[in-house]
């Protein structure tokens, strides 16, 4: 599994019957979680501090209960886990909002970290007027966004939805990069992809974070099992022959690592060659050194040229 257990603003205190106990800098918050289906004793104290907590309902969705929680507040972030580099600091805007979320899902930077990564080492061995392109697909509020760009990237985030992606450009200011090279688009993912194949552009690293369900910004339909595949078929299109990258992450549970992994696999290092790693990804949790499962994330690594 891979562990995002940098965060020193954020950490999982405990879980139990279906829920987890969270900090978010000064802030506890009780929110659902499916993967919880064990119910071990309340003992952690912060369990009857809690500022928010997100109560589910029998009949789909539910709603917050708060506790001297303030409407917004914010929680930063250090790229691989260093400490007072500015150009690795990232700061997020957090506010509780529809379904449980907060704008921000902590265990993605396990991913952020790796590319990150990547993207420095290309940067130092590239020619300054040779840029690295990165496209960030359903980019939400721009944790990725913000990291790719951090690393030196320049970054094409595409999201569906404008609230979102005037909610990334918050975070992009205050974590000093209001004027860094990122295209702001609202649009399908889908549709952009297309367009950007008729205009020949090509990426060095692509990263998708797809819902298990949505809509575009024109009511397009999107259902993960029905429409991952051919777009990720599509997508390979836009991939730069030396590319170094290409990420997806999965909430839905039908698709495991090994899902990813041979998709990727194929429609990828088939073309490109290069090599996949797929595996689960997940959040430490203080009180019991047991690790809560997140999802899954497959990674390809583009052949050293």
């Amino acid at each position: 599994m891979w562990i995002a257990n940098n965060w020193k603003d954020y950490e999982v205190l405990d879980t139990s019957n279906g829920e987890k106990l969270e900090r978010w800098g000064e802030y506890n918050l009780v929110r659902p979680d499916p993967q919880v289906i064990w119910n071990t004793p309340h003992d952690h104290k912060d369990w009857k501090k809690k500022n928010g907590h997100y109560h589910r309902s029998a009949k789909g969705g539910g709603e917050w209960e708060f506790f001297n929680l303030p409407n917004e507040w914010t929680i930063g972030y250090e790229l691989g886990g260093t400490t007072g580099v500015a150009d690795n600091q990232l700061t997020f805007h957090l506010k509780p909002f529809s379904f449980k979320h907060t704008g921000l899902f902590p265990e993605q930077a396990t991913n952020w970290d790796w590319f990150s990564g990547l993207i420095r080492e290309a940067k130092a061995a590239r020619p300054a007027d040779k840029p690295i392109k990165v496209l960030n697909l359903f980019a939400y509020t721009g944790g990725a966004t913000l990291s790719a760009t951090k690393a030196g990237a320049a970054v094409t985030h595409v999201d569906a939805s404008k609230g979102m992606v005037g909610w990334a450009k918050e975070n992009a200011i205050s974590s000093g990069l209001g004027d860094a090279p990122i295209r702001w688009l609202v649009d399908d993912c889908v549709k952009f992809v297309e367009r950007e194949i008729r205009r020949g552009n090509k990426y060095d690293g692509i990263i998708m974070d797809p819902p298990s369900y949505g809509r575009g910004p024109k009511g397009e339909t999107w259902k993960i099992e029905e429409s991952i595949w051919p777009f990720i078929e599509l997508t390979t299109q836009i991939l730069a022959d030396d590319a170094l990258f290409f990420l997806i992450n999965s909430y839905t549970t039908g698709l495991q690592p090994a899902v990813l992994s041979y998709m990727m696999n194929t429609a990828i290092v088939k073309r490109f060659g290069g090599h996949v790693e797929a595996n689960e990804i997940g959040l430490p949790v203080s009180s019991n050194g047991l690790v809560l499962p997140c999802g899954a994330s497959g990674r390809w690594i583009g052949e050293k040229k």
